[in-house]
């Protein structure tokens, strides 16, 4: 997506921007000549993953952006309000806040101890509500503030719950900030809502733990960047309270090729299918144990029986060879009883912490 120049001069407040999603944003509104306050735990070096707010902050003044680094853990209300403040004095305000710091475990109930809940829910959760209060004062001055929370649609599909429901209730919790603080502060004209993508997004934190071949089918964290920065370009009082979808913000902007987003463009449709989509379910998305809702096994059997063909061409398409070869994992569907195994490739993967 080419840029437009509308975010020159803006100060945008972005968690987790140190590398990935919250990088490539960060990137993408630099261009414009924005100012970039990079809220991030990572001051050196990490021994596995590269990046820290200082070489972000230098890749950023590169492309034509002013940065802020500052050393923030979203979970200390002490270093967030100094990260603010110190915005606020060397940029004049803050216009936009993006919520993208996260952390995440794929574990079930029994597995996962309360140390991993904790940081789950103190980083997607309560950061999230924190680094948006602090900046609220700041946003009220904007002539056209946005916050962005890097979250999914809300859905009470138990799919999304029973593998890993810590993690789910830390990210639905960033979304439902989302969605009531966009009716909260609609009045004062601050547009608040969130952005998920559609499929997979190859960071380098994914690759650390699941190995370069995850790149394969996955997209550039870019396509995240162009997204997000199309939404936060356009009136606040035009777009608030959404779930809304990268791949579907950039068609709206009319973008019809994906080619260039895709890590290998050869795979460009046989990217991995991200969580916590309803239209990803069909086509597999990450989920370990997909079955199939409690709404969709008790179909009657002649709406069952349509389905299935469409179910199983759905998962010939997310097949081949190599995935086979290099798979470990057993995926299991339900259908009208019927259990059917296939190994796929899985993938424990992770947004910026």
């Amino acid at each position: 997506m080419i840029n437009t120049g509308k975010l020159a001069g803006r100060t945008i407040f972005i968690t987790g921007a140190s590398r990935g999603i919250g990088k490539s944003i960060a990137l993408k509104a630099a261009r414009d000549g924005a100012n970039i306050v990079i809220a991030a735990k990572t001051a050196e070096p990490h021994p596995k993953l590269p990046g820290t707010i200082y070489s972000a902050a230098k890749e950023i003044e590169q492309v034509g952006g002013k940065a802020l680094p500052c050393v923030v853990d979203v979970r200390d209300e002490v270093q967030v309000v100094s990260a603010v403040e110190n915005a606020v004095s060397k940029f004049g305000g803050i216009d936009i806040v993006i919520n993208n710091a996260s952390a995440i475990s794929l574990t079930g109930t029994e597995s996962t101890d309360m140390k991993k809940y904790d940081l789950m829910n103190n980083i997607n959760t309560r950061g999230t509500f924190l680094v948006s209060k602090i900046c609220l004062p700041f946003l009220k001055k904007s002539k056209n503030p946005h916050i962005v929370n890097i979250s999914p649609p809300l859905s009470m599909n138990p799919i999304w719950f029973k593998n890993h429901v810590a993690y789910t209730i830390s990210k639905f919790g960033m979304s439902m900030c989302a969605l009531g603080m966009a009716d909260e502060f609609k009045e004062d004209g601050i547009a608040v809502n969130a952005v998920w993508p559609k499929t997979a997004i190859h960071t380098a934190a994914i690759e650390m733990l699941s190995g370069p071949d995850s790149s394969n089918y996955s997209r550039k964290p870019e396509i995240m960047g162009d997204a997000v920065y199309a939404l936060i370009c356009k009136d606040s009082k035009s777009v608030t309270g959404q779930f809304l979808i990268d791949e579907e913000i950039l068609k709206s902007e009319g973008i019809t090729d994906f080619t260039d987003y895709a890590c290998n463009p050869a795979n460009k449709d046989k990217l991995m299918l991200d969580f916590f989509l309803e239209e990803n379910l069909p086509g597999l998305g990450l989920q370990n144990n997909m079955i199939l809702s409690n709404t969709q096994k008790n179909a009657p059997a002649a709406q069952s029986n349509e389905k299935i063909p469409q179910i199983f061409n759905a998962i010939k398409q997310n097949l081949n060879s190599e995935l086979v070869n290099k798979t470990g994992a057993i995926f299991q569907f339900n259908v009208k009883g019927t259990v059917v195994c296939k190994k796929l490739f899985y993938q424990f993967y992770s947004y910026n912490i």
